[in-house]
């Protein structure tokens, strides 16, 4: 099964940006724009594990310990940068505390025999794709003009930076990916407290 760990968002921010992207949809529609129910902030992606995997990843995920973290959401953007755009996202604004969490998920994992994370968080939240490649931020080999998001871009630059809401993030959790003709569907499956 294919595995990450995030943080979910709050309703009433989800309901913010479900608003914003009903409005810029239409300028990117070639663009694979992610499901309002499917938002989330990953903290690591693992990848494909065995079920059997499962229950020793859920133990060491027992063992991060961090306090409750406030996010704020606001503006956007594209990475790996807007002349070469394959993803774009909304910002976060956290403090070190998400940069941290992120660090000691990774770290649990590493103790998993889970590749270390090869760059720095980011921390954002992705509303769409735009091509081929990975999500990754920074450059990746063959990243060349992208005109996908060109007219979204033009449409940005005359509104207002948007602003979506803060919330506190008091837990987060272990989420299974399945991909279908639709995009991704993601099921929780087990939530762990920050305190």
């Amino acid at each position: 099964m294919r595995l990450f760990i995030a943080l979910d968002i709050d309703n009433s921010i989800r309901e913010r940006i479900t608003r914003f992207l009903e409005g810029v949809r239409g300028f990117a529609p070639d663009a694979r724009w992610v499901r309002p129910e499917s938002l989330h902030v990953t903290l690591k992606f693992v990848g494909e594990k065995p079920e059997e995997a499962v229950e020793e990843i859920k133990r060491a995920l027992c063992e991060v310990k961090a306090g409750p973290l406030g996010m704020t959401f606001r503006g956007y953007g594209f990475f790996p940068g807007a002349e070469a755009a394959r993803v774009f996202w909304v910002g976060i604004e956290s403090g070190p505390q998400l940069a941290s969490l992120a660090k000691t998920v990774d770290q649990a994992m590493v103790s998993l025999g889970i590749p270390k994370e090869d760059h720095a968080f980011s921390s954002h939240l992705t509303l769409a794709r735009g091509g081929g490649g990975s999500g990754v931020p920074k450059r990746q080999k063959g990243d060349g003009p992208n005109l996908r998001f060109a007219r979204l871009q033009e449409k940005l630059a005359a509104m207002s930076t948007p602003e979506f809401g803060t919330m506190a993030a008091r837990d987060f959790c272990l989420c299974k990916s399945q991909l279908s003709q639709g995009g991704s569907r993601y099921t929780k499956i087990a939530h762990f407290a920050l305190q």
